[in-house]
């Protein structure tokens, strides 16, 4: 009886520490989960801007200079499709374009993306945002509860990284 008591437990942690699966269901590298640093930041418009405003939304970050060259308006095309994709809840999802540079972005670029955040980040602010590689590199996410949690690359299959999100949406409680 104790035997038959104690195998799930065993079992469970036997697997839990000896065993990790051979796939992921995941497409996006996920990363240890951190809060990214909710510093003043300042949007192209002049206004303040904090990530702690988008609290309770899944946002998805890309950075790239102020003069927006084709594979930055690549990666802002994706996420404004892999938004619009998740249907009635788009709304649970942000989409933040962190300038690295003192370019400002080209007016008919921004009007392409409507929703879309773009914020000065140039120099220590993009350094105390602690975004893992080279950051023009990669499309990152952000949890509900502003921990930074996957990346992307920037040329990732958009339609994988939809299931992603969308396994995301479907099993989160917050956001």
């Amino acid at each position: 009886m104790a035997f038959i008591a104690l195998a799930p437990v065993v079992g469970s942690y036997l697997a839990y520490h000896f065993w990790s699966p051979g796939r992921f269901v995941n497409y996006g590298e996920l990363l240890t989960p951190g809060p990214l640093p909710d510093i003043f930041l300042e949007r192209v418009d002049g206004a303040d801007f904090r990530f702690s405003q988008l609290r309770g939304k899944w946002i998805f970050v890309t950075v790239d200079p102020g003069a927006c060259p084709e594979g930055c308006r690549d990666k802002l095309y994706k996420i404004r499709q892999l938004r619009l994709t998740q249907g009635k809840d788009m709304d649970r999802v942000e989409r933040v374009w962190l300038l690295d540079d003192a370019g400002t972005p080209n007016p008919g670029v921004v009007a392409e993306h409507p929703g879309l955040w773009p914020v000065k980040a140039a120099g220590d602010a993009l350094k105390r945002l602690a975004l893992n590689g080279a950051p023009r590199d990669y499309i990152y996410l952000v949890d509900p509860l502003g921990n930074l949690m996957m990346r992307y690359p920037e040329n990732a299959d958009p339609s994988k990284m939809a299931k992603d999100i969308a396994r995301l949406l479907k099993v989160s409680r917050i956001g």
